[in-house]
């Protein structure tokens, strides 16, 4: 798909794909190539961390039962609240998301060692303000089937937890019309590095203003 001319200088390729797609395990291996990744989740992780830049405002918006003894963010307890009350989603989406974009735009910007910077968003699909910040898209893409086992596999969540939660994300159909590029996550990490690696190419000739292969 097309974008409107960047105002940034530097080349930002957008990553995202569903929950159990593999999105950590390719930037990882975009990461080892010299890629700068910037990862949006991160950043949220951080800004919800004991000291975080985001608590004072969470704790005054739900209470202070919403963080735990250290300070930092009860995730479950968060999670559940979200999931009974969507205007506490609402509510938190507002305070962290406008952090969240302007630090990651800090840190695109920043990366001046790098040839070129990878923004992990797992919601970029669903927000117009993360994919006009980037100049291109890639997608990791699975069976749904796979998500499924995968996040089961490592959250001891039931498969119709996994469902709900895939429920409120892009579909598998969105992602792919919205990719400019699409790396195929069924078959294990040695397919998926070769996937990574060709498109890493291709992003190196884009970053030096060359026409890719």
């Amino acid at each position: 798909m097309s974008h409107r001319a960047p105002t940034h200088a530097r080349l930002i390729i957008g990553l995202t794909g569903g929950i159990g797609s593999g999105k950590s395990t390719a930037a990882d291996l975009f990461a080892m190539l010299g890629a700068k990744v910037v990862d949006t989740d991160g950043i949220a992780h951080e800004l919800t961390a004991a000291g975080g830049a985001a608590m004072p405002e969470i704790i005054r918006t739900f209470g202070a039962g919403i963080a735990q003894a250290d300070g930092s963010l009860d995730r479950a307890a968060m999670r559940r609240l979200c999931f009974s009350d969507p205007g506490a989603k609402r509510q938190l989406e507002a305070i962290l998301h406008p952090m969240i974009r302007r630090e990651s735009a800090a840190r695109c910007q920043a990366a001046d060692n790098a040839p070129y910077v990878l923004l992990v968003v797992p919601l970029l699909v669903e927000s117009g303000a993360y994919r006009a910040q980037t100049d291109r898209t890639v997608v990791v893409d699975c069976e749904e089937s796979v998500q499924i086992e995968r996040v089961m596999a490592r959250s001891g969540l039931s498969a119709d937890e996994v469902r709900a939660i895939m429920a409120t994300q892009a579909t598998r159909a969105d992602r792919l019309a919205a990719a400019d590029d699409v790396l195929t996550n069924n078959d294990g990490k040695a397919a998926l590095q070769a996937q990574v690696e060709r498109l890493h190419q291709r992003y190196l000739a884009l970053a030096a203003g060359r026409s890719p292969a």
